[in-house]
């Protein structure tokens, strides 16, 4: 996670990373006066804000600034893991509460995929978490269309071929229920398009439900409905370093 120091922006920029409207929007609220900085009116875009230090007043709002913001969504099937998206409504657009305008998903779940998702801007966090060579535990409960067995544990285990150049790096998988649907939870240290799709399907079996309950530290709040979120909390942000 990366830590929030104190800098000196423009006030104008400073109100537009916080989502109060567009530079030249919020230009034409400092002309009028309707911004206040330590109490008195401020007319000059350009003045310069200590983030930490300066109290900024937005038409009789404060305006505390947040270098970065952080998010638990238990994203629901039907939306996709995107910043914009011209047809559907996108992951970040679930974040109302937001104040940053930079927010994204730190990696991405299927469409159909339901389950854990970190909303950020804080992109050296994202890199260490999604990054191959750090071996960051993702974990899935998975329902599958027929039965599992221990020759699939074992081919999961040791790397199975999922048509790319590569083998899958090596994959857990724990059988909760075998039978005509039987479930699991799988654990992969990859992000790869639709992996845990072609890697049962690799197996001659068809994934029919998938959810992410982990990532790296972060365990997913199941008091958490499909579609709500909330901000994560100090100790969930410190065991993401």
């Amino acid at each position: 996670m990366a830590v929030a120091v104190t800098v000196r922006i423009r006030l104008d920029k400073y109100l537009a990373d916080m989502g109060y409207g567009t530079r030249s929007e919020i230009k034409k609220e400092i002309v009028k006066g309707n911004i206040r900085v330590n109490g008195a009116v401020e007319r000059k875009p350009e003045t310069k804000i200590d983030t930490e230090k300066d109290k900024v007043i937005y038409n009789g709002i404060p305006a505390v600034y947040e270098q970065y913001e952080y998010y638990m969504l238990n994203k629901p099937a039907g939306v996709v893991s995107a910043t914009f998206d011209r047809k559907d409504c996108t992951v970040v657009d679930l974040i109302e509460a937001r104040q940053r305008k930079d927010l994204f998903p730190v990696g991405r779940l299927d469409k159909d995929t339901e389950g854990l998702l970190l909303i950020t801007n804080d992109g050296e966090l994202a890199h260490r978490l999604l990054s191959p060579k750090k071996h960051v535990d993702k974990v899935y409960y998975v329902k599958i269309e027929g039965y599992l067995t221990d020759e699939d544990v074992e081919r999961l285990a040791d790397g199975i071929d999922i048509g790319e150049d590569r083998p899958a790096l090596p994959a857990r998988l724990v059988i909760r229920k075998s039978g005509t649907v039987s479930e699991a939870e799988i654990t992969i240290q990859e992000g790869r398009f639709h992996q845990v799709k072609r890697m049962f399907h690799a197996l001659g079996k068809e994934v029919i439900y998938l959810k992410r309950l982990r990532m790296g530290s972060l365990v997913l709040d199941e008091t958490l409905k499909p579609g709500q979120y909330r901000k994560l909390t100090e100790e969930e942000r410190n065991g993401l370093c």
